[in-house]
């Protein structure tokens, strides 16, 4: 109101001088103009040429022009019949410079000056910016930053312009010297502060800054404090008032809240009313709450929540579950009742994806359990999003299913999906002395040019090695889930371009194909069968282990071996890759079958469990067991089918393969056969037909990553070793049957990282429990594989 009354009263004043008398306009004269142009005056003034100027439509058209903003003085005069405007601009602003800001980023502060008009370009107030400069001083006082203090500079420039300049010292956040609740009597006061995010200066404070007061946070510890009391019955609970002291010094901050407890009540009875939609004793099975018991707050909207869900699941998309509670102070208790509006039910008119720039949307759709013309299940829906999640091609899935407009029992259901690496790539190029020329490379492709399918194709070259081999997986080759892989392979090893006796223990050289075929049982669960033949041909070396040399002189150097296979797998993970919640398991057997040259089978079980125990914090504990046997005319498991331990995914720690059962060195027994004694190595790991591994991790954020979503930083604890129950010789070392007391175990943290090229990971593990001969390795990584 202040800001008109002074040009009020001045245009009252230039009207008495521009004439007592009323007269006609017969023309109009802008005088003083810059960057305004004349239109928009004329557009704001309300005289026209012809019209009858007294003295009341001549303050009206000053104050036209003054609400304008464009002007900072006008003048009336008058010349003859002519109605003359002189005017002086407001100035532009030519630049705005801002110095000293951190804790609020310049993109914020000046698209929050652009809101509030002042930009470069735009008409400058000095009420603007003085406003301007109070609202920061309040945001940074919200922060805790009660030193901070904001300067402003009004710089004039040629041609009516000026340069803003705003110089701001933030000063530091004001530390919380001293939390104290007062009128609590039920529980302690380091239960009570126990709950703030707010603390005193302690030694994490450095790290986690939560001894720093902010206004926001504040809000939500009073909340948290609130929730506290009506969670266990004291209905009453009331915070009285807040007081926040700050010391002259401006660095440090006293809190202290009251507040009065009241009584604590119980639950006397518990009602539904409303329409339903479903059976009342399906609902009822639903009442988290009971006569007796203590109230919470929590558990009467975890219920709502429950019955909203339920009503969700048979359509009612829009349903409103209410719980009611009404307090009876005479004996404390509390009567609640659910009343339960359904709505309409919802049908979905239309499945959306966005956010998926390179996978097809059919690979998407396919996954869908909701589908459009059907009523809008909250249960179909989610579960929906929790198989794209599954999927492994995501880094995010977010499922939103707003109204159709027009409409009042239709819905859309829009997935926002955020593409990630699904596959990983490696490339290797060498040289050395003994082997030459060495080139490597391979590809794996989760989701192939996003039609969902899983491709790999590896290719070795050295002088010593040839090794390629192809994998395709179709997860629905036929709509109903059915998938469809196979794989063809080759290795060539020839050690006699490679003579050197520290890596000659022995060559298999294998050409294989597969084919298996995945059945869906269930929603989480699914039967695989697979048929194979390889054809192996073991070529011992010149110091091959005693270990080889006897099986090739019971059984040959050529094998070719049909395998069939059959698998059951489940899982309820809640993401493909780097899930947090959930289980996965399989339980595999693979044995040749008749016309193989040998006979032996294998059996393979894989678990794992995720146990959330907060929101960030999760424990996971997993396994590996292996067994593995010959039968008929096979004395025990193939050597070159044996199982190993140690390195990622199985023992970390220790070396990769390095645990187990130990060969017996070339004793040149079988020189008939070509060995020679090996004077000079030591006995190495042979693995054996008994797997047992396992171990538990937690799960925790990396401090300072905001985004955790490509990130996994755990604790782990490994144990496992590999056994063998019928020892191929007398000789071979740690060969005693399954004694669990010989476990290897170790300790240590690990990081998983998902790049462009495919997982990476890290640990840093150290031997608690070492067996004899087993060799320790503290660093490991591994590109392509995750914990």
């Amino acid at each position: 109101m202040k800001r008109f009354l002074l040009p009020a009263a001045v245009s009252a004043l230039m009207i008495a001088q521009v004439h007592a008398e009323s007269f006609t306009v017969s023309d109009i004269r802008v005088n003083g103009l810059q960057r305004v142009s004349a239109g928009s005056v004329f557009a704001a003034l309300p005289l026209n040429v012809g019209d009858q100027a007294d003295d009341r439509r001549l303050v009206d058209a000053t104050r036209s022009l003054f609400k304008t903003g464009f002007f900072q003085d006008i003048h009336l005069g008058r010349d003859g019949s002519v109605l003359v405007i002189d005017v002086v601009e407001r100035p532009s602003i030519s630049s705005i410079e801002i110095e000293g800001n951190k804790a609020i980023t310049k993109e914020d502060l000046m698209k929050g000056l652009k809101q509030s008009g002042l930009a470069e370009g735009e008409i400058f107030q000095r009420a603007t910016l003085e406003g301007v400069r109070n609202e920061l001083q309040r945001q940074y006082v919200a922060q805790g930053r009660y030193s901070a203090t904001i300067e402003t500079q009004v710089v004039p420039q040629p041609r009516n312009r000026v340069a803003l300049k705003i110089t701001i010292n933030e000063g530091t956040v004001a530390a919380i010297a001293h939390v104290n609740v007062v009128g609590n009597t039920v529980f302690s006061d380091e239960t009570l502060t126990g709950l703030f995010e707010l603390k005193t200066t302690n030694w994490l404070s450095f790290f986690k800054n939560d001894d720093k007061y902010s206004r926001e946070k504040l809000s939500g510890d009073l909340e948290r404090l609130r929730s506290y009391y009506l969670d266990r019955g004291y209905i009453h609970m009331d915070i009285a008032s807040t007081q926040v002291s700050i010391t002259p010094d401006k660095k440090h901050v006293y809190i202290t809240v009251n507040i009065n407890e009241g009584e604590k009540y119980k639950v006397r009875e518990v009602k539904l009313t409303g329409d339903l939609k479903v059976p009342e004793e399906e609902v009822k099975k639903l009442l988290l709450v009971e006569p007796g018991q203590v109230f919470s707050r929590k558990v009467m909207t975890s219920t709502s929540d429950l019955i909203t869900r339920r009503l969700g699941n048979e359509g009612y998309t829009f349903a409103n579950v209410n719980g009611v509670p009404e307090a009876h102070d005479d004996d404390k208790t509390v009567s609640i009742t659910y009343v339960v509006d359904p709505g309409k039910r919802a049908y979905v008119n239309r499945i959306n994806f966005r956010g998926n720039t390179k996978t097809e949307d059919e690979v998407l759709r396919r996954e869908m359990r909701q589908m459009e013309g059907g009523w809008a299940s909250t249960y179909l829906i989610d579960q929906s999003k929790q198989r794209l999640e599954r999927l492994g091609y995501f880094k995010t899935v977010n499922v939103e299913t707003p109204a159709v407009p027009g409409t009042d029992d239709q819905v859309d259901v829009n997935y926002s999906v955020e593409e990630q690496p699904s596959g990983s790539i490696t490339a290797s190029v060498g040289f050395a002395q003994s082997a030459g020329l060495i080139l490597g490379g391979s590809i794996s492709q989760n989701n192939f040019l996003g039609t969902g399918n899983k491709v790999s194709i590896g290719l070795t070259r050295s002088e010593y090695q040839t090794s390629y081999n192809f994998g395709y997986v179709d997860p629905y080759w036929t709509v109903d889930g059915v998938s469809l892989g196979y794989n063809v392979f080759y290795r060539s090893t020839d050690y006699s371009k490679l003579y050197n006796s520290d890596v000659s223990y022995y060559s298999v050289d294998s050409l294989g194909t597969g084919i298996s075929i995945g059945y869906p049982i269930s929603e989480t669960s699914r039967l695989t069968y697979g048929l194979s033949v390889q054809r192996d041909q073991i070529s011992p070396g010149t110091y091959s282990v005693d270990e080889i040399y006897d099986f090739i002189q019971r059984e040959g150097e050529n094998f070719t071996n049909f395998k069939a296979s059959a698998g059951w797998s489940e899982s309820t993970l809640n993401k493909g890759v780097l899930a947090t919640r959930g289980h996965s398991q399989s339980l595999t057997l693979e044995t040749t079958v008749p016309g193989s040259d040998l006979s032996f089978y294998k059996i393979d079980y894989r678990g794992q469990i995720f146990a959330p125990m907060t929101d960030t914090y999760t424990m996971r504990f997993h396994t590996e067991l292996g067994y593995g046997d010959g039968y008929g005319s096979t004395d025990g498991l193939p050597f070159y089918e044996n199982y190993y331990a140690g390195g990622f995914n199985s023992v970390r720690g220790f070396k990769d393969n390095s645990l187990g059962p130990r060969s017996t060195t070339a004793t040149g027994k079988y020189a008939a056969q070509g060995q020679l004694q090996d004077t000079t190595n030591s006995p190495q790991a042979f693995g054996g037909n008994v797997l047992i591994t396992g171990g538990a991790e937690l799960l925790f954020p990396m401090p300072f990553v905001k985004d955790q979503t490509q990130l996994r930083t755990v604790l782990f604890w490994d144990v496992g070793n590999v056994f063998d129950t019928k020892c191929p010789l007398s000789t071979t070392q740690g060969c005693n049957g399954l004694k669990l007391n010989d476990m290897a175990m170790s300790v240590g943290a690990g990081l998983t990282w998902i790049t462009a090229l495919g997982p990476l990971s890290f640990s840093l593990g150290t031997p608690i429990k070492k067996p004899t001969n087993s060799q320790s390795q503290i660093f490991q990584f591994s590109l392509g594989q995750t914990f």
